[in-house]
């Protein structure tokens, strides 16, 4: 079964920013934005447990917010910046500058 990946037209704003307004799923994106390129998705340092961290990425990636493929093992997640970019001009920055920075434990 291939995973669901929303084409940049199907993407809508309701979802992305529901989405984006969990701070979990924000941190995680906050994460993948700083990351030079796709990144694992054992690789962030999520403090939740493993069911909780499938439910966040299945929300960002069927929001249209990350893309993933199999590597190796491993899930391989990407921020969509491009296609974000392109449906909402500038929304992601706007979200990434007005939310306040994930505290430090």
């Amino acid at each position: 079964m291939a995973t669901y990946h929303p084409d940049r037209d199907q993407l809508l704003v309701e979802d992305v920013l529901s989405a984006l307004g969990n701070p979990v799923r924000l941190g995680i994106v906050r994460e993948l934005d700083a990351s030079p390129g796709e990144r694992t998705c054992g690789s962030l340092p999520l403090e939740i447990t493993k069911a909780t961290a499938t439910h966040h990425w299945r929300v960002l990636r069927e929001s249209g917010i990350t893309r993933e493929h199999k590597a190796g093992r491993s899930k391989a997640v990407s921020l969509r910046r491009e296609d974000l970019d392109a449906r909402f001009p500038g929304l992601l920055d706007a979200v990434l500058r007005a939310a306040p920075p994930a505290r430090e434990p």
